[in-house]
């Protein structure tokens, strides 16, 4: 079953439970599915990891946006946001943990032959591609900086 799909049955679900966060979430994902099937050559279908891409970007916003609402003491739109954010997690596969990511990086570093800072946009090509999905780019960049520092 492709995301859309997914999106639709649990859209359903959630009309019928009457579960606001969950409505919102899902009107907003389905919403951007279909700006990516619009747009100029998408050809009305999206990619498994074009889908992927998709979620990761509103992962990143509600994010940004949660950063944001608690910083300006706004617990009121930060708690809206919290909720979607983890709807949205749902359909993202697991994401790693700061071991595993460390361990990636190691191994990437060690392929490429990296030693200095220099080398970083290098390390980070590859690591992106072999993490994609499974953790988010800033920590990513955290620890090849860390383990490139050393």
């Amino acid at each position: 079953m492709n995301l859309e799909q997914q999106i639709m049955d649990d859209l359903k679900t959630a009309m019928k439970a009457k579960d606001e966060a969950g409505l919102r979430t899902l009107r907003a994902i389905k919403a951007a599915i279909l700006n990516a099937k619009t747009s100029e050559g998408a050809h009305g279908e999206l990619k498994p990891e074009d889908e992927q891409k998709l979620l990761q970007k509103l992962v990143k916003s509600r994010r940004d946006s949660l950063e944001i609402f608690r910083a300006q003491n706004r617990e009121d739109l930060a708690v809206k946001e919290q909720e979607e954010l983890s709807i949205i997690e749902k359909f993202l596969p697991a994401q790693l943990s700061l071991d595993e990511i460390k361990g990636i990086v190691s191994t990437v570093i060690a392929e490429l032959g990296a030693s200095s800072p220099a080398d970083m946009g290098k390390v980070m090509g590859l690591a992106s591609k072999q993490l994609a999905g499974q953790a988010d780019g800033k920590v990513i960049s955290g620890v090849v900086k860390e383990l490139l520092a050393k």
